[in-house]
This record gives structure tokens, C-alpha cells and sequence, in this order.
């Protein structure tokens, strides 16, 4: 089990190390330029290149049936559940294979609205909520991912 973390403009980056202590999961913080990440076995910090999709295309790769991905790109998000991963976005809501689609073409239509010249408003702020729901989220989902892991390993 993993946890892997579109970390650019990622705002939980201290709630992902604290639940990621408590479960004992490897977490891999993956971004374009040098952050600061804790010193621990725990925490892997992945500096790619600043190459188009970089960050997205080593997450992508690494996404299967034992990570937890981390990310606000809903096109990466896409990707990741292709591969089999759980997706959560920062502020706790969970991508779905039922979801996704959705997402995308919402994305879509907002990037024409832009192109057209419209002003449309953005999301909205980070808050407190947001942190406890994606709190709740990703220990929901590294708790599903051991159980799975516990049956097949009763299984095999």
C-alpha cells in the first residue's frame, strides 16, 4: 500500500503524513520542484521535470490497486482509477469510476467558457471542512485497501 500525492498546489500534505503514520504507509509526495517533506522512511519525495504533465505521468504510472492518489486534476484523477487506485481529491471527495466522467465534462465546458472570454468564478476556498472530510476520506480508504489486502493474502 501507498499513498501518492500530486503535491504541487497540494493543501494536506500534514494531514497525508499524519494519517500515513498512523497506518504505516509509504507516501510518495511528487512534484516539479524541491518541497520540504519530514524526515522519515515513511515519506519519499519524487522531484521531477517541469516537462508538461511530468508529475502526472510518474503518479499515473505507479497508480494500481494498492494506492491512494492524491490529487485535484481531475484528467490525472481519470487516469489513476483506470489503473485500479482510489482517488481523493484535497478537499476529501472521492473520485469515482461513476463520478469521473462527470468531472470531465464539467471541465470541459468550463475550459470553453474561459476560451470564450467569459469570467467565471473558481472554486471555492480551501476550509476547515474540507480538511476533517478529507481527514475521514483517506483513513476510510487505507482501512478498505488493508482489509483487501488481509483477504487476499487469506485467499492466496
Amino acid at each position: 500500500m501507498r499513498i501518492l500525492v500530486d503535491a504541487d498546489a497540494c493543501p494536506v500534505k500534514d494531514e497525508i503524513y499524519k494519517v500515513a503514520f498512523r497506518h504505516e504507509v509509504a507516501v510518495s509526495i511528487v512534484s516539479n520542484s524541491p518541497m520540504r517533506v519530514p524526515v522519515a522512511p515513511l515519506i519519499e519525495r519524487v522531484i521531477v521535470s517541469d516537462g508538461f504533465d511530468a508529475a502526472d505521468d510518474w503518479i499515473a504510472e505507479r497508480a494500481d490497486g494498492e494506492a491512494v492518489c492524491i490529487t485535484a486534476d481531475i484528467l490525472l484523477a481519470d487516469r489513476c482509477l483506470k489503473a485500479g487506485a482510489i482517488v481523493i481529491a484535497p478537499n476529501g471527495k472521492p473520485f469515482t469510476m461513476a463520478s469521473i466522467g462527470g468531472a470531465i465534462a464539467t471541465r470541459a465546458i468550463m475550459a470553453d467558457l474561459r476560451a470564450g472570454g467569459d469570467i467565471i468564478g473558481g472554486p471555492a476556498p480551501f476550509s476547515k471542512t474540507d480538511r476533517s472530510r478529507f481527514l475521514s476520506a483517506l483513513d476510510e480508504a487505507l482501512v478498505r485497501l488493508k482489509r483487501a489486502g488481509s483477504r487476499h493474502s487469506r485467499e492466496g
